[in-house]
């Protein structure tokens, strides 16, 4: 009695969840060999054959072209021991199918699989009559129940296999993360990281020289070293930048201090330039959500500052800056700037940061490519402004000039909405009516 066999959508890939089926490869009836390809889906990454695992007679199919499948989803039933194997006297050996994806499938550790060779007519006729005898018995009133594998069969991703094969890394040697065991890319990695990473701790550290000093990676700066480096593994940063003359911001600044009310100071003038930026290219207020591989948009700006203090470098974030005056702004810097000198920051003082501007023209430099503050997709840095030759009006003048920069997640927006961005900041820099029409 033939048993019916369950074949499932596998996992084609690290991060796929589904497949559209494209082309059927097999019909209801069908004759099946083992690791032979049934059906043709479309990935997000790639077209896919998939090859089954089980040798027998197609009972059903499950979608239609055009369906998209969960991964984990029936595909077919195949009965398997309906007759539809070829007899031993006709078959020759063979080094494998090699129509097998990673880790799936045919078991490359035997010497040879059987291969059809040409038959006489009455075999021919026999085997075909066979299969048509299977699939009537699995079609009666009591069919067989689907059974499932007596493992677990998942399929590895032929990226994952590809980088085994190039780096000698035995696949059936691995234990794999996924799930049922799949053997992911990480899997693979950790396995080439694995003898790096012996071959490092065997190795003695250098002695430093003599008045050398050692400072410790941990507290404050060693948190601040592991977001930076996270950042530039994860992110595919780019910078732009632009120079611009701050000689009407810089005479509007000095015009609002000299009424009566709080002192504003550039640093808010800029936040309030930059929310207004962040309004009309809202794709730079947002961050990569990497587990549901989406790009999410933020509501509100918390917008993030740089501040340096005797402990090291802090971004203190200020809530909702969007609907901030430059007054309110300017005071809620100094509160902040003035906790994190004195180490009373707390937590929530610098966590949830959209955007960040850092302002590192305090230090006496023109220019800087950032690091962007994971997990935010950009930051706007700003250098000194300083006395410098420009063309203004068409003459040869002495203006306060100051560079932008503007470093940027490229996977969120492309250089258009960047430069734009960047570009509006500019213009209101330049001539500070340009932000009144946005408020």
């Amino acid at each position: 009695m033939p048993q019916v066999m369950e074949f499932k959508l596998p996992d084609l890939g690290e991060g796929l969840t589904e497949a559209e089926i494209v082309r059927w490869l097999v019909a209801v009836g069908d004759v099946v060999e083992v690791d032979q390809p049934v059906v043709e889906v479309e990935t997000a990454k790639a077209m896919v054959e998939v090859p089954c695992p089980y040798g027998g007679v197609v009972t059903a199919r499950f979608g239609e072209e055009g369906t998209e499948l969960p991964v984990g989803a029936p595909l077919i039933t195949v009965a398997v021991g309906a007759g539809s194997e070829p007899e031993p006297a006709a078959v020759a050996e063979s080094s494998g199918s090699g129509n097998v994806l990673v880790g799936y499938g045919t078991d490359h550790s035997r010497p040879a699989r059987r291969k059809r060779v040409a038959r006489p007519a009455a075999m021919a006729a026999a085997a075909v009559a066979a299969p048509v005898a299977a699939v009537a018995a699995v079609a009666a009133p009591a069919p067989a129940a689907p059974a499932q594998a007596s493992g677990p069969v998942p399929v590895i991703s032929p990226l994952v296999r590809k980088l085994a094969r190039d780096n000698g890394v035995d696949l059936r040697a691995l234990r794999g993360s996924g799930p049922e065991g799949l053997i992911l890319r990480a899997d693979v990695e950790a396995a080439l990281r694995a003898p790096a990473l012996a071959a490092q701790a065997a190795v003695t550290p250098v002695a430093a020289p003599e008045g050398a000093t050692r400072i410790p990676l941990k507290g404050l700066r060693g948190a601040v070293a592991e977001k930076l480096s996270r950042s530039r593994r994860e992110i595919p940063e780019a910078t732009c930048w632009v120079d611009a003359d701050a000689t009407e911001l810089m005479a509007a600044r000095a015009a609002m201090n000299a009424a009566a009310g709080p002192k504003i100071s550039v640093l808010a003038l800029l936040a309030r330039i930059c929310t207004a930026a962040l309004a009309r290219y809202p794709e730079l207020n947002s961050t990569v959500d990497l587990a549901a591989n989406e790009i999410v948009r933020l509501p509100s700006v918390h917008l993030g500052f740089a501040a340096q203090t005797e402990r090291g470098l802090v971004v203190p974030v200020v809530r909702d800056a969007q609907s901030r005056s430059p007054e309110s702004l300017s005071a809620e810097f100094g509160r902040l700037t003035e906790l994190a000198r004195t180490g009373k920051l707390a937590p929530a003082d610098l966590t949830g940061g959209t955007f960040t501007l850092n302002n590192y023209g305090v230090f006496g430099v023109d220019g800087s490519t950032p690091i962007i503050n994971h997990p935010e997709a950009a930051m706007l840095g700003v250098g000194r402004i300083v006395d410098k030759p420009w063309v203004h009006e068409g003459q040869l003048a002495v203006r306060k000039v100051v560079q932008l920069s503007l470093t940027f997640d490229h996977r969120v927006c492309d250089g258009g909405a960047a430069g734009g961005f960047l570009r509006y900041v500019a213009d209101c820099v330049e001539s500070p009516a340009v932000l009144l029409r946005s408020l």
